[in-house]
């Protein structure tokens, strides 16, 4: 069984803003974003398909991660439109859920409390949110742990805390901003497969933001390669990797390899 079903797929952005994709979950239209007198993202023009894991790829500063909040609804754009389900966003949604790479948990709650706190605040009663809670606790690895608190937890525990919690309010869109730069080789390699399994059983869209080549080479179905400051849509990659065969067949594959040092060497002018 080969890694990748073929070459990775590289094309241009789009030319001028099109209407949005009946299939896209999110549809981002002419988005710019100033602070003060730094030009951080300028004129992106993206669709992000429904179901898929799309991954924003670029040098530090390219605003990879303001896109991402801008669609979260987090903060506000200076210019253009972002688009959920057809609906403009004007602010957060419960059909966005956000990861963040520090975690934000509650260092006074349990893990229960922690991945229960997004259905308390909508109002779901103790019994849904428990029974929910349970379910992305074990479907995280972490079954055992629910009267456990922060600080009894490593960080790569930490972490699944996080991403239980953005799961159990069964939003269509997750949110992921660099989820495992705090944790070790290992554990990331194995958040990576997780996170694969949890995109086939939950069926969502999920959009990542991440400075690993390897990472989101290993899990996209696409990647948006953004330029330096002010962040531009630069090239989109459909690596099409092949993740029926083993961690070690997809990692060793030509193509995947290929692939890696394909993007690299679209990054390294940005980066030198």
């Amino acid at each position: 069984m080969t890694a990748m079903a073929d070459t990775a797929t590289l094309t241009r952005p789009a030319g001028p803003a099109a209407a949005a994709k009946p299939d896209a979950a999110v549809s981002v239209r002419g988005i710019c974003k100033t602070y003060t007198d730094v030009e951080a993202l300028r004129g992106i023009d993206l669709d992000i398909e429904r179901g898929k894991l799309t991954t924003l790829l670029g040098p530090s500063g390219c605003g990879k991660t303001t896109l991402l909040k801008i669609i979260a609804g987090l903060i506000d754009q200076t210019s253009g439109e972002v688009l959920v389900n057809g609906r403009a966003v004007r602010g957060p949604g419960p059909e966005r859920a956000f990861v963040f790479q520090d975690f934000a948990l509650l260092p006074w709650a349990t893990v229960m409390r922690n991945v229960a706190f997004g259905l308390e605040l909508r109002g779901a009663s103790k019994t849904e949110r428990e029974e929910k809670a349970r379910h992305y606790i074990a479907e995280v690895g972490l079954a055992g742990f629910e009267d456990k608190y922060p600080h009894e937890l490593s960080g790569g525990m930490r972490q699944r805390v996080g991403l239980a919690r953005a799961l159990a309010v069964d939003a269509d869109v997750l949110m992921l901003d660099e989820p495992f730069s705090a944790v070790d080789e290992q554990t990331r390699r194995k958040f990576q497969e997780d996170l694969i399994r949890l995109r086939e059983v939950e069926k969502k869209t999920f959009l990542f933001v991440t400075h690993s080549i390897e990472e989101a080479v290993y899990v996209s179905d696409r990647i948006v390669l953004l330029s330096r400051r002010p962040g531009r849509i630069s090239e989109i990659i459909e690596p099409k990797v092949d993740h029926r065969a083993s961690p070690d067949e997809i990692r060793r594959d030509p193509h995947y390899l290929d692939t890696v040092e394909s993007i690299w060497q679209g990054l390294r002018n940005y980066v030198e």
